[in-house]
C-alpha cells in the first residue's frame, strides 16, 4: 500500500483470489485477537489498516465489540464488499492510503500482511503515530520479510500475483523503523496454535514449510505511542 492517493481496484490479479484469502486468514486472525493485550474494546476506537473486504474488523465485533471502526485500504472493489458486508457494525470504509483528518482517533490499529507491501514504511510508521492516541497500541503482522526462508521464492508469486510492488525488508527493519517514529517496539512469534490446513497453492512447496510458517516464521509487532503523544 502507497502513501500516495494511488488506488487498485484488487488487490489480486484474480479476484476470487481474495474471497479465498479472507477464508484463511479467519482462524489466524482469531488467534491474533487472543495475543491482543487490550481486552475490553467497548469503548474504544480502531484502525484496520488495509482492511481488504473487511473480514478482520467483522470477525473482531464478534468477539470484541468495539464502539467504531475505521477499515481503509487502496483497493476500491474490496472497499465496496466490505460496505456491503458490514451489516450493522459500527464500521466506516475509506479507499486510500492515507490518514489525513484522522489525527489522535484511535486507541488500537492493527495490520495483517500489509506493511512489506507499503512503499514508504516511514511515512506509514509517522501516520499511525499520528492518528493514535497517546498511549494507543498497533499491532503489525507479517511474515513476508527477509528473514522468511521462502521470501526469495515468495517475492517472486507476489510481484506475479498481485497488482503491487513487492519491499524487501527484515525484522529489524521495521523495528527501528517504528521506533524512529516514536514507538515503543516489542514483538512476538505469532504461534499460531491451532491446526494448520494442508494446501497445494504454491505458496508452501512442502506442508512442513506451512506449519513452520504460522509458528515460527510470522511475526506480530506490538508498537505502543508513548503516552505523552510525542515522537521521541
Amino acid at each position: 500500500m502507497s502513501q500516495d492517493n494511488k488506488t487498485i481496484a484488487t488487490w489480486y490479479v484474480d479476484p476470487d483470489a481474495e474471497d479465498r484469502m479472507a477464508d484463511g486468514h479467519a482462524p489466524i486472525w482469531r488467534h491474533l485477537f487472543e495475543l491482543i493485550v487490550e481486552r475490553d474494546l467497548s469503548q474504544k476506537s480502531v484502525l484496520d489498516f488495509g482492511c481488504n473486504q473487511g473480514g478482520l474488523l467483522r470477525h473482531l465485533y464478534a468477539v470484541r465489540p468495539f464502539r467504531k471502526a475505521l477499515g481503509i485500504d487502496i483497493a476500491e472493489q474490496s472497499i465496496a464488499k466490505a460496505e456491503a458486508f458490514k451489516g450493522n457494525m459500527p464500521v466506516q470504509h475509506a479507499v486510500g492510503g492515507r490518514l489525513e483528518g484522522w489525527v489522535e482517533a484511535f486507541d488500537l490499529a492493527i495490520s495483517h500482511e500489509v506493511i512489506y507491501l507499503i512503499e514508504d514504511i516511514d511515512a506509514h510508521a509517522a501516520n499511525i503515530f499520528k492518528a493514535l492516541k497517546p498511549g494507543g497500541v498497533y499491532y503489525a503482522v507479517t511474515g513476508c520479510h527477509t528473514d522468511n526462508p521462502l521470501w526469495p521464492k515468495w517475492r517472486d508469486l507476489v510481484a506475479k500475483r498481485t497488482n503491487t510492488v513487492v519491499r524487501d525488508r527484515s525484522i529489524t527493519d521495521y523495528a527501528k523503523t517504528f521506533t524512529k517514529a516514536g514507538f515503543a517496539v516489542s514483538g512476538r512469534k505469532l504461534e499460531y496454535d491451532g491446526f494448520v490446513p494442508f494446501f497445494e497453492d504454491g505458496w508452501t512447496p512442502d506442508f512442513a514449510d506451512a506449519l513452520d510458517y504460522y509458528t515460527q516464521t510470522k511475526i506480530v509487532f506490538r508498537l505502543v505511542k508513548n503516552p505523552n503523544g510525542a515522537a521521541s
